[in-house]
């Protein structure tokens, strides 16, 4: 398994936007083969900083993931609203074990 944590700042004007694109790829994002979670989160001290939680089967499924149209439609509706680069980071899981997902 594998599980990635994306940080994004958003520039304060475009929120509202990002949200809405982000929704359309969280919704079809989680209905992909091989993703086992897909969260949308806004801090609530920043409001225009975003993480997303994504846990994949397997890591060639993040792949596939940046290979969907709405992945791709996604990022590049988003690409201007960004106030610095996305930063992707990759976890291993320690707990619970990867048995307690199947």
């Amino acid at each position: 398994m594998l599980t990635v944590a994306v940080y994004i700042h958003i520039k304060p004007d475009d929120v509202e936007a990002f949200i809405s694109a982000t929704e359309v790829n969280a919704r079809n994002s989680i209905d992909e083969e091989g993703i086992l979670r897909f969260d949308f989160l806004q801090r609530q001290d920043e409001p225009n900083h975003f993480m997303l939680y994504e846990v994949y089967k397997e890591s060639t499924d993040q792949l596939k993931h940046r290979e969907s149209a709405h992945y791709l439609t996604w990022r590049e509706q988003v690409e201007s609203m960004l106030a610095e680069p996305r930063q992707g980071i990759k976890y291993t899981r320690i707990y619970p074990p990867d048995s307690d997902w199947e």
